[in-house]
């Protein structure tokens, strides 16, 4: 490969952050290997990966083990959809996916003769619990709540890599913004349509941030050298959830003063609703600290741009 061009494993890779994150590795040259469950979906998802690999959470054979010999960094998103009903089967899928996910990467980097010498392993800004009042850092301890303890068990088990001498940066992923998926492409239609709003009680904390500083800082983690441990990607300006939904209106130039009753969120996300109903005031203290610096700390340039 020419000079400074990195090959690069992504899990996850036709998910969200994936898509956009194989796009912008490969338009600086680097070479993306996607590791998938359907490779012809793959394809189709990922065109900029110079190769597809069939791979699940539960893998523990195939092309993916032997790629992890010589590559430069291996990019960890793995895991099952958290924004739906939380059936205790599906708590069992959440948590087994990610975990088992990271503790076979890194079963097959120890089997690599030259290991990954870089793990950058996705985590959500779940990590923290909720509240209205605490202001968390990436120095904060986990929670208690289901969506926490899945976050430390999920760290945890990336953090073993470290064993193999490998640097791993953990990312604490807030509620990522972008155009056409996540969570504002699925508020879109009812602003649009005239009828949209807050969550009640619309106080609590909404921890955005935009998909291209995710990716930026994702990136930021593979490239620098002093790169370990915790880094939230949530933007600087974080708002509660009535500043975003009239900030969003704004954007739109529609109204957004129909509040959305929790009860009904609740409906259809059972104990997964906290979500959306609680949240969280958190910093990317660490993130900055090192170095890092977001494109869209602000709300309005944010929506704007995705929005345009």
């Amino acid at each position: 490969m020419p000079d400074g061009t990195k090959r690069i494993l992504i899990t996850g890779a036709t998910g969200l952050i994936g898509t956009h994150l194989a796009r912008a590795l490969a338009a600086r040259g680097d070479q993306v290997i996607a590791l998938v469950r359907n490779v012809d979906a793959g394809r189709r998802r990922v065109p900029e990966a110079s190769r597809h690999l069939s791979w699940s959470s539960n893998s523990t054979d195939g092309d993916w083990v032997s790629a992890m010999d010589g590559a430069d960094a291996v990019v960890n998103l793995a895991g099952a959809p958290i924004a739906k009903r939380w059936t205790q089967e599906h708590k069992r899928i959440a948590l087994e996916s990610r975990t088992n996910a990271a503790r076979n990467i890194i079963a097959a980097m120890a089997a690599a003769e030259a290991p990954p010498p870089v793990l950058v392993n996705a985590s959500a800004v779940g990590y923290y619990g909720t509240s209205e009042t605490e202001v968390f850092t990436e120095d904060s301890p986990p929670g208690h709540d289901f969506l926490a303890t899945t976050c430390a068990a999920w760290e945890q088990a990336a953090v073993a890599a470290e064993r193999l001498g490998t640097r791993v940066a953990r990312i604490r992923i807030g509620i990522v913004l972008d155009d056409r998926e996540g969570a504002l492409g699925r508020l879109l239609l009812p602003y649009r349509l005239f009828v949209g709003g807050p969550v009640a009680p619309g106080t609590q904390w909404f921890p955005w941030v935009h998909v291209e500083d995710v990716v930026r800082l994702i990136i930021w983690g593979i490239d620098t050298p002093g790169a370990s441990g915790p880094f939230n990607a949530v933007a600087p300006g974080i708002v509660r959830h009535r500043e975003f939904s009239r900030t969003l209106g704004r954007v739109l130039h529609r109204p957004a003063f129909l509040t959305v009753p929790q009860f009904a969120i609740r409906l259809i996300l059972g104990e997964g609703a906290l979500i959306l109903t609680e949240g969280q005031n958190v910093r990317a203290e660490r993130s900055q600290a090192a170095g890092f610096r977001f494109i869209y700390p602000e709300l309005t340039a944010a929506l704007q741009n995705l929005l345009k």
